[in-house]
């Protein structure tokens, strides 16, 4: 297959591949496009481009990358992107060789996700009870908090569940997760009495809706804007507002936030990390692994404060 004859069309015939034969979910894709963009505009300003480009070129647009002050996660993601791509050119046979093969990342952060105490998750979930102009709007944050704690979702999962999957008060939900992997997460018996609330209340407002020649929604939180559904910046702007109901600093609670702290309270509580890796929907356990990090920080806490060995002697006067 002959290469493309622009930059802008190998990005587009690598995302277009990527969605159609891996399911790549939209805001990798969204990424993906962005950093190859900005590699194509680098290449250009060197009098370069993707079919031309050597292992050298490619090593010092990473080295512009890290002399602008690129966190270390988004200079992975861009080597990612760029590695994918040129294998992709290669597979095709638009270039001979794969340029990237051989060159190695600046890996990953080893930074501890932050995460709530067991307590500041019970503020959050009581404020949630009360956040919202409306009765609507309060079971629906309650049961955007109860689900999210209890299953550990993504936010993109979350606001994205249809209503079909809910349906019959499940003990379990199906969650289409990345890349279009399918996995099982178990409802807490308070997410499953939230779950109930909400369907009701949602059901009424969309019979109400469709009487007036509505289209049904298929989303479990829908909305009247162009995604049909609650947006992740919504969400965040919501969760934002529990915090400070709730008397946390909103700086601290992030959809995120939760997730970690899902995965922090059951790692606490015994769970294994295999267990956890899969309701996380993680690909592999080493990204799990980091979970461990937050436990081995707390034994070590506990041990200090009431081992007696580690206690300080007291001076002798």
């Amino acid at each position: 297959m002959a290469a493309p004859g622009s930059c802008d069309q190998w990005i587009s015939t690598f995302l277009e591949a990527q969605a159609a034969e891996l399911g790549a979910a939209t805001n990798t894709l969204l990424a993906y496009g962005r950093d190859l963009m900005d590699l194509a505009s680098w290449l250009e300003r060197h009098a370069c481009d993707f079919a031309t480009a050597d292992r050298d070129q490619i090593e010092a647009y990473l080295i512009h990358c890290d002399a602008q002050g690129l966190a270390r996660s988004t200079r992975a993601r861009r080597l990612s992107a760029i590695r994918q791509l040129y294998r992709f050119a290669f597979e095709e046979g638009w270039r001979p060789e794969n340029p990237a093969i051989q060159i190695k990342g600046p890996g990953r952060d080893k930074r501890l996700p932050k995460t709530l105490e067991v307590a500041e998750v019970d503020r959050l979930l009581t404020a949630a009870r009360s956040t919202g102009r409306s009765a609507d709007d309060r079971l629906r944050n309650t049961c955007l908090i109860e689900l999210l704690y209890a299953t550990g979702m993504r936010v993109s999962e979350l606001v994205t569940l249809p209503v079909a999957a809910t349906r019959g008060d499940p003990n379990m939900l199906l969650i289409l997760g990345k890349g279009g992997k399918e996995r099982m997460v178990p409802l807490s018996p308070p997410a499953r009495a939230a779950l109930a609330d909400w369907l009701d209340a949602r059901d009424q407002t969309e019979a109400a809706r469709v009487a007036k020649g509505a289209p049904p929604s298929r989303f479990l939180f829908p909305s009247r804007g162009k995604a049909g559904h609650l947006t992740r910046h919504r969400f965040f702007q919501l969760i934002k507002e529990m915090a400070v109901n709730g008397g946390i600093p909103p700086a601290r609670v992030t959809p995120h936030t939760l997730r970690h702290a899902f995965a922090t309270h059951l790692l606490a509580n015994g769970a294994d990390l295999r267990s956890i890796q899969t309701l996380l929907g993680h690909a592999d356990v080493s990204t799990t692994e980091i979970y461990t990090h937050v436990l081995d920080e707390r034994l070590t806490e506990l041990v200090l404060q009431h081992h007696p060995l580690a206690r300080q002697p007291k001076s002798e006067g």
